[in-house]
């Protein structure tokens, strides 16, 4: 069962798959499947990769699948790191990061970041994490984190350099929403950012698709 502020990233993260067209996704860090069993329910969907670490956990969403109303034609699990990059998995249409990030040491995000952004290069990712503003609202005190398995939780300004400079060395344009609730000041609980190859426009089409809905 999810929580309320874990049900809206998900439809957030969910949405934007469904909005840009992707036809072949990759769940980076999928873990328990939360998002996969919902997209592996999407009709448009071709082609559906989850990855993680975790056997026990891709065990655990092998035996959900099993139980679920999936549709997409190729569905594949795999025990890897996201630091390993397998050519077949080179230039999906979208790549997905839900609450991931911050459970990787800040030593290695480089290495995620080369893999992702340089060498799989998938035409959209998709990437959530928690938005160490919002914590308070959460009853979170300010020397904890909100899981003790994070490595570090951003701001929403921490976020978007890293971002900014993510996109920047992979030659990809990126976007930013607050998803799970919205304070004023503060933001939502989770900061989602859509990043796009450089030859694709914010609507996640080409430009001159993206410049026929305008």
């Amino acid at each position: 069962m999810t929580t309320w502020l874990h049900e809206e990233r998900l439809k957030a993260v969910a949405e934007v798959v469904r909005d840009s067209g992707a036809g072949r996704v990759l769940d980076l860090g999928c873990g328990d499947g939360d998002l996969f069993v919902r997209l592996a329910a999407d009709p448009f969907l071709t082609e559906l990769v989850g990855l993680d670490i975790c056997r026990a956990s891709l065990d655990r969403l092998r035996t959900r699948l099993a139980g679920c109303d999936a549709v997409v034609p190729r569905i594949d699990l795999r025990e890897a790191s996201m630091t390993e990059v397998s050519p077949d998995l080179a230039g999906f249409d979208c790549a997905v990061l839900i609450e991931t990030i911050e459970h990787i040491d800040p030593g290695r995000l480089s290495k995620v970041e080369n893999a992702l952004f340089k060498g799989l290069r998938p035409r959209i990712v998709v990437i959530t994490t928690p938005n160490s503003e919002f914590n308070a609202l959460l009853g979170v005190p300010s020397h904890r984190m909100r899981h003790p398995d994070h490595r570090f939780e951003w701001d929403r300004a921490q976020f978007r350099r890293w971002c900014k400079r993510a996109a920047k060395a992979g030659q990809y344009s990126v976007k930013y929403q607050d998803v799970a609730g919205y304070h004023p000041e503060l933001g939502g609980a989770s900061q989602l950012a859509s990043f796009f190859l450089d030859d694709v426009g914010a609507c996640g089409l080409k430009p001159a698709a993206c410049a026929a809905l305008s």
